[in-house]
């Protein structure tokens, strides 16, 4: 079978002398691997570097020629932004011109009368290597549209500037673009290329005036290191109205996140605390500077101490299940109904830690599941529990988050906490948040629909707080809504949220929906609910969230009231 061969195109090499038997000499030396252009003179030269620029490896260049000679020729390439990099060897009998010529650009030289070909053709070789060699790093350190460094050269000289400058007090800054993705979308890649090259036109512009560096190290995010300025938002302010008077018709937004010089920081990580600070104000058009403080740093070395400890936390079970219940308040007088699982965290160092602080964190970074199975096992077990203690099985609803859905044996594993427990599907209830059928919505409506076919209830958590509501509920496979605080929270002095109460309701009712209202604190609030046909509530008018032995107190009261042992009054 025959091969193809990929035949590699010889280099051309450019030899430019006023002696027709030097070009003849050197013609025959590199003729063998080269192909050999000549030139009698400097503007000769010049006119066919300009012509043959892409296919030129090297260029020959005496020095001293009519017409135009060796000095003008560098003086005139080395001017030339595009003809620059392309290596010169000079040739020359004179010893004293060699420095100079060195010192205008010149790569090597070769020393006249051309007595050894050997040398002179591993020189020239090797010229050619060392310059393609450059030439592939420059393509590689420095970004085509913005023109600053690419990320690992950029964070190379970071750290360079750091261990040979440590005295040198350079911030980080990180510029963002807001919302790229949609610039792109709306108006184009073309434009958004343009955006780009504006952003970093600017940033060079800035970097003449001022001591540092800078790149584009993500699609629509630039990292800048430089002296400390002493007005940051003025900066960011030059920034935007460059890109204001560029695109007028668009509405671009810029947002900055500056971490300072502290000493003894390296730029990875001040870079770190300046990408934290820019996504702070993500999104906030009328703040859109951050500058990374101290209480910044102290929440983030307490995110990564409860990142570190979680794992420690669950084995040494520090997590705390927390059940609050839920009444029935269409009966008279209301009755304990259900419950939902909080979880509470009672850390040995650090004492008591908010869900508000730790909940978002687990989300943020992947390690929700391992707190949500936390919580899915010791709320099985305790409905076990209250059942084998009191024969009664009272439903509780458990978180079921946007992460625990991309676990392939999710259905399995709940499954098997009802079995192994004891327990009826109905004794779970599973809460989605309303926002996580607006992410990754087919996968999770197939694993709800997998969960609701076994016999698991699904109650939306939150509605009403998101932006896609009414338009998907008719798709949502869902059995309760639970009705966000926000519409309970002002009902008895706003209409209009009554009035929303009221249509949420309505809208339930035609869907056969069960509602459940968040957050309800007063005796008004319960009784315009009730009045509106709400059936579930939920809130500290009756109970804050409490520990199991707690709850449990509450739930033998209710029992012992069912049986008519205890009259309501006594609860």
């Amino acid at each position: 079978m025959l091969q193809s061969v990929q035949i590699q195109r010889p280099e051309y090499v450019l030899v430019v002398d006023d002696q027709e038997l030097n070009r003849d000499i050197l013609g025959m030396i590199l003729g063998e691997k080269y192909r050999i252009l000549y030139a009698e003179n400097g503007q000769e030269a010049i006119t066919l570097i300009r012509a043959r620029a892409n296919e030129l490896s090297a260029v020959l260049l005496d020095l001293m020629m009519p017409v135009m000679d060796g000095y003008e020729v560098l003086a005139a390439v080395k001017a030339d932004e595009e003809l620059k990099h392309l290596p010169i060897i000079v040739l020359t009998a004179d010893k004293s011109a060699e420095l100079k010529a060195l010192q205008m650009g010149a790569v090597d030289f070769i020393a006249k009368p051309f007595d050894i070909p050997e040398v002179i053709l591993t020189r020239v070789g090797r010229i050619i290597e060392l310059s393609e060699g450059r030439q592939l790093i420059s393509a590689a350190e420095y970004d085509r549209l913005s023109m600053l460094y690419t990320r690992n050269f950029f964070f190379e000289y970071c750290n360079r500037l750091h261990l040979y400058h440590p005295e040198q007090k350079l911030d980080a800054i990180v510029l963002d673009i807001e919302m790229f993705h949609s610039i792109n979308a709306l108006n184009g890649r073309e434009f958004g290329d343009d955006v780009l090259r504006t952003v970093g036109d600017e940033i060079r512009a800035f970097l003449q005036e001022t001591f540092g560096i800078a790149s584009r190290v993500e699609a629509d995010r630039f990292d800048i290191y430089c002296e400390q300025q002493t007005d940051y938002r003025t900066l960011l302010r030059r920034f935007q109205d460059r890109l204001n008077r560029y695109a007028s018709n668009v509405s671009i937004h810029l947002r900055m996140g500056v971490a300072q010089w502290q000493e003894g920081t390296d730029p990875v990580l001040l870079f770190d605390r300046a990408r934290t600070a820019s996504g702070m104000v993500r999104g906030d058009f009328q703040n859109p500077l951050m500058i990374y403080d101290e209480e910044m740093r102290k929440r983030e070395l307490l995110n990564q101490r409860l990142l570190n400890d979680l794992r420690a936390a669950i084995e040494e079970r520090q997590f705390e299940v927390y059940y609050q219940p839920k009444y029935d308040i269409q009966r008279e007088p209301p009755r304990l109904s259900s419950a939902e699982a909080l979880i509470r965290w009672q850390h040995p160092e650090l004492g008591k830690i908010s869900p508000g602080v730790f909940v978002p964190l687990f989300e943020g970074n992947g390690l929700i599941s391992i707190l949500d199975s936390y919580v899915w096992t010791e709320t099985a077990r305790q409905i076990a529990e209250w059942h084998r203690k009191y024969q009664v099985k009272l439903p509780v609803s458990v978180n079921l988050s946007r992460a625990d859905v991309f676990d392939p044996t999710l259905v399995e594993h709940l499954s098997r906490l009802i079995q192994d427990n004891g327990l009826d599907y109905q004794d779970i209830k599973l809460e989605v948040t309303e926002s996580a059928y607006t992410d990754n919505a087919k996968q999770l409506l197939d694993v709800i629909h997998s969960l609701r076919k076994i016999g698991f209830q699904i109650e939306m958590d939150d509605f009403g707080a998101g932006y896609s509501s009414l338009n998907m509920l008719s798709s949502m496979p869902i059995d309760v809504l639970k009705m966000d605080m926000k519409f309970v929270r002002n009902i008895e002095k706003s209409e209009i949220d009554l009035r929303l109460v009221k249509l949420i309701l309505d809208i339930a009712k035609y869907l056969k929906l069960n509602v459940v209202a968040e957050g309800v604190e007063t005796e008004g609030q319960l009784s315009l609910l009730r009045d509106s046909g709400c059936n579930l509530v939920q809130g500290y008018f009756f109970s804050q969230p409490l520990p199991a032995e707690e709850f449990e107190k509450l739930l033998v009261r209710e029992i012992e009231i069912e049986k008519g042992l205890l009259n309501h009054d006594a609860v």
